[in-house]
């Protein structure tokens, strides 16, 4: 198979070969960086310079996806938010606040001509002429990450204790950046997006994604024109359920669910929901797994034979594709992050 034919399988839940290794989010690293000649800033903002360090994945990893977004505050920027852009060790950020209630919010009519948005679609475009045969994995964000940049993560937090209604009517009409900026990924050769929304279990209870956010993401399943991976960090056992019955794609998940426990609540709650569905109406469509080998421990500062267990474990337990748990530190060795491929490799020939 082709990366691509067996990235998509395991996706969707289709025969492959093997069980896929990808890349939901940023595996760059100042030792990639270093290997390809592309650095940050410039990958933020130049679309040869982010294609070439992106295909890195592929090329010097083994993965089976290419994804050539590495920051979270490309739409934000476009939206009128100060970006410091970084350097070859730090990821950029934004800077100040935008707005301050959701009368405010106003999508530019030139978004995704604003060169934080065209870089990226300029990057995918290039990238699909050269790979036809690998999976291309774009990202967006979604309305509760942007209210973090736009409104500030501290205000934002603090309306939803105060005034809920007003956080509805912001993600209500953040929602639509993630349409907009999703379907132009596709329309420029993206085979999957990702969707950023980091209403992680640190801040945000899992009745909280419940009430705001499940219905945003149901939507977002049905408007965006193809596969969407969901990513959210941290401990999201509390919830996953809730993910797994949204029509989403896939869940890009955190090592601090266990890949066994991460199965098993994914499941449960598909059961569930599809023994609840009227009859004739049909069921919901196959709902995958991607990650979740660890960050700081594991690829940071283990070594491959560290990663091959836990390698082994997400294979015990299913898990579709095997994939960092979040974007890695940028000094993650490059041969943990290529154990990866060859731990999945070697099993495959086993």
């Amino acid at each position: 198979m082709t990366p691509l034919s067996r990235f998509l399988s395991c996706l969707l839940h289709r025969p492959s070969d093997r069980v896929s290794v990808g890349n939901a989010v940023s595996i760059a690293t100042v030792d990639l960086m270093a290997a390809t000649g592309c650095f940050f800033p410039e990958a933020h903002l130049d679309a040869h310079t982010m294609a070439g360090l992106a295909a890195a994945g592929h090329e010097l990893l083994g993965y089976d996806t290419i994804a050539p977004v590495y920051s979270v505050t490309q739409e934000s920027a476009a939206l009128g938010c100060e970006v410091n852009w970084g350097h070859p060790e730090q990821m950029p950020v934004v800077r100040g606040r935008l707005w301050r209630c959701g009368a405010d919010i106003d999508i530019p009519a030139g978004f995704l001509h604003h060169p934080a948005c065209a870089v990226v679609l300029d990057a995918l475009r290039l990238l699909r002429a050269r790979y036809p045969n690998v999976a291309l994995i774009g990202k967006t964000f979604g309305p509760w990450t942007l209210a973090y940049h736009l409104f500030g993560i501290e205000p934002f937090l603090m309306l939803t204790l105060d005034d809920p209604p007003q956080v509805r009517d912001i993600l209500h009409r953040l929602k639509d950046v993630a349409v907009l900026f999703a379907s132009a990924q596709f329309d420029a050769g993206a085979d999957a997006v990702t969707l950023g929304d980091h209403a992680t279990g640190d801040l945000v209870s899992g009745e909280m994604y419940r009430s705001f956010l499940q219905p945003i993401h149901t939507e977002l399943a049905e408007r965006i024109p193809g596969p969407v991976i969901l990513h959210i960090c941290g401990d999201t056992a509390d919830r996953l359920a809730a993910i797994a019955q949204t029509g989403l794609t896939c869940f890009h998940f955190d090592s601090k669910v266990p890949a066994r426990r991460a199965r098993e609540i994914v499941k449960k709650g598909t059961d569930t929901f599809s023994s609840s569905r009227i009859a004739g109406k049909g069921c919901l469509s196959p709902f995958s797994l991607m990650g979740n080998i660890n960050n700081p421990q594991t690829l940071l500062r283990g070594a491959p034979e560290d990663v091959a267990r836990e390698v082994a474990e997400c294979l015990r337990w299913g898990i579709e594709i095997i994939a960092p748990e979040c974007a890695v530190p940028l000094t993650t060795p490059t041969e943990n992050l290529r154990a990866i491929a060859e731990a999945v490799g070697a099993e495959a020939k086993a």
